[in-house]
């Protein structure tokens, strides 16, 4: 009897160990080790941390604004830009990494001059890109709840002046959940349908082909942002800001 408990305990012992080393560290711990490596100097280990916490299953604007200023501090402007965007998705409106993006988008070598747009399709793309599609649909379920408030008090309440207060805030947000869902439903089209890439390589010539053959169309360079149209075998079609498209190899960029 004491030989089998002597063996349990071993086998008790060692399962608590893989299990230490399967679940590690948690991502707060990560987190804050990643921050301490950064005040630290020690940029790289911070980067290393980091992506320990994205391997885990876990992201957030904070990590991606994290992650973009170690890579910037390291000198690879290309993967800042990716993640100040990537942290951009999560939280469009965040000032912090608009104003880092815009230093990184300083430090590139191409100044892409967008293609102009029609002022009302400028307008509605910054209204739907004002909040994550997370944002836009809290903002549509607070609205539906004051409807319904408002179509309780219509209908519950006895004294007239209630009456007509109710009827005016279920008028109101009626037609402003409308608007919200259509908002909502633009903006999950938009991240359904538009993938943006980010070059890595610090030069690279844009083929007319997707062949390795195929004739130089034009020269980017670094941390340049471009929407992706096509896909063959090892290749994607781009375009530019400016409306200039060609074909690049997968393993020069990374999708934001």
């Amino acid at each position: 009897m004491k030989l089998n408990f002597r063996i349990l305990y071993i086998v008790l012992f060692f399962l608590s160990l893989s299990s230490k080393v399967s679940f590690g560290q948690t991502p707060e711990e990560l987190m804050t080790l990643g921050n301490k490596y950064y005040q630290q100097g020690s940029f790289e280990q911070a980067i290393e941390e980091y992506h320990k916490i994205i391997s885990q299953g876990f992201e957030s604007s904070i990590l991606y604004y994290n992650l973009g200023n170690s890579y910037f501090k390291v000198g690879r402007i290309g993967l800042a830009i990716l993640y100040y965007e990537r942290g951009l998705r999560n939280d469009p409106g965040n000032e912090d990494i608009l104003y880092n993006l815009k230093i990184a988008n300083s430090r590139t070598v191409d100044k892409i001059t967008e293609v102009p747009k029609i002022f009302i399709v400028e307008w509605w793309e910054l209204l739907v890109t004002t909040f994550s599609l997370t944002g836009w649909l809290v903002i549509t379920i607070i609205i539906y709840l004051i409807l319904l408030f408002g179509i309780g008090l219509y209908f519950l309440s006895k004294k007239l002046g209630f009456q007509r207060i109710g009827f005016i805030i279920s008028s109101i947000s009626l037609s402003v959940l409308i608007i919200s869902i259509v908002i909502s439903v633009s903006r999950y089209n938009h991240e359904a349908s538009t993938n943006f890439g980010i070059l890595l390589e610090q030069i690279y010539s844009v083929k007319t082909s997707p062949d390795i053959k195929g004739s130089d169309a034009f020269i980017i360079h670094e941390g340049i942002k471009f929407s992706i149209e096509d896909e063959v075998n090892n290749w994607v079609k781009i375009r530019l800001a400016d409306g200039k498209v060609g074909w690049i190899s997968k393993n020069v960029f990374r999708q934001i």
